[in-house]
C-alpha cells in the first residue's frame, strides 16, 4: 500500500513509518493538517492515517475537507481521545476507522489491511477497460483496439490486477501478495519476467504503451500524461 501519514509528533511518525515500511508499504509523511490535506488531494494513496490533533488544520477538519472533494480513500484517525462521543465525531467527519492511542502496531496494521480490503473494487465487474485495452472476465478474453491478445493464466491474472488498479503505482510486494499469494521468494525475478512478457503482448504492436515501469516504485498501467 501507499500510505500518507499526517502526524506532527516526529517520534510517532517515525515509529509508524518504520513499522509500515518494514511491512512492505510505502509511506509519505506530513507534519501539519494543511500540508496533509494538500498531499492527500494531490497524491494517490491507498489509505490515509490522520492524527486528530494537528497544527494549522486539525485532523477532523482535514478529513471533512478531503471528503468534500468527493474522494473515498479509506481514512484511519489516530487520537488520544477515546470516549464514545470522540469516536462518533471522528467517524461522522469522514473517518473509516478510529484507533485510540496508545495502540499496538499489530492492531493498526490489521485494521489498515481490513480497510483496504473493503475498498477494493468488487470482483463482480466482468468487463474492465483501460484506454483501448479490454478484459472480459466472463469469456477470459483480452483485446486491444479490437485485436485479440492471448495470455497465459498467470499473465491474465496479473493484467486483471493491474487493470483494477489502473493509473496507480503497484509495488512488487502488492503483486506477490495479490497475484502470487507469496508462493515465491520476494527476491525472485518472477514478477519482472511476467511483466516483460505481458508488456510484449499488450504494447509491442501498438503505438501507445500502457504498461510502465516506475523506477524504484513498481508498475503502472495506463496512459501517462504528456509532460
Amino acid at each position: 500500500m501507499k500510505i500518507l501519514i499526517v502526524e506532527d509528533d516526529s517520534r510517532a511518525a517515525h515509529y509508524l513509518t518504520k513499522g509500515l515500511t518494514e511491512s512492505g508499504h510505502q509511506c509519505d509523511v506530513a507534519e501539519d493538517g494543511e500540508t496533509g490535506l494538500h498531499m492527500a488531494i494531490s497524491g494517490q494513496y491507498d489509505v490515509l492515517i490522520v492524527d486528530r490533533m494537528l497544527p494549522k488544520l486539525d485532523g477532523l477538519a482535514l478529513v471533512a475537507a478531503y471528503r468534500a472533494t468527493g474522494r473515498n480513500t479509506p481514512v484511519m484517525i489516530l487520537s488520544a481521545l477515546g470516549e464514545v462521543d470522540d469516536r462518533i465525531h471522528g467517524l461522522r467527519a469522514g473517518g473509516d476507522d478510529y484507533l485510540v492511542k496508545p495502540y499496538a502496531f499489530g492492531e493498526l496494521l490489521a485494521r489498515l489491511n481490513a480497510l483496504t480490503r473493503r475498498s477494493q473494487p468488487t470482483a463482480s465487474a466482468e468487463l474492465l477497460t483501460v484506454a483501448d485495452l479490454e478484459i472480459d472476465r466472463s469469456k477470459h478474453r483480452v483485446t486491444r483496439a479490437g485485436q485479440r491478445i492471448l495470455l497465459q493464466p498467470r499473465e491474465f491474472r496479473l493484467l486483471e490486477y493491474l487493470m483494477r488498479h489502473a493509473d496507480q503505482v503497484v509495488t512488487r510486494t502488492m503483486l506477490l501478495e495479490q497475484v502470487w499469494d507469496y508462493h515465491f521468494d520476494p527476491q525472485t525475478n518472477v514478477i519482472e519476467v511476467h511483466i516483460s512478457r505481458l508488456r510484449r503482448k499488450i504494447d509491442r504492436d501498438f503505438n501507445s504503451p500502457l504498461l510502465h515501469t516506475i523506477r524504484g516504485a513498481g508498475y503502472r498501467l495506463g496512459v501517462l500524461p504528456e509532460e
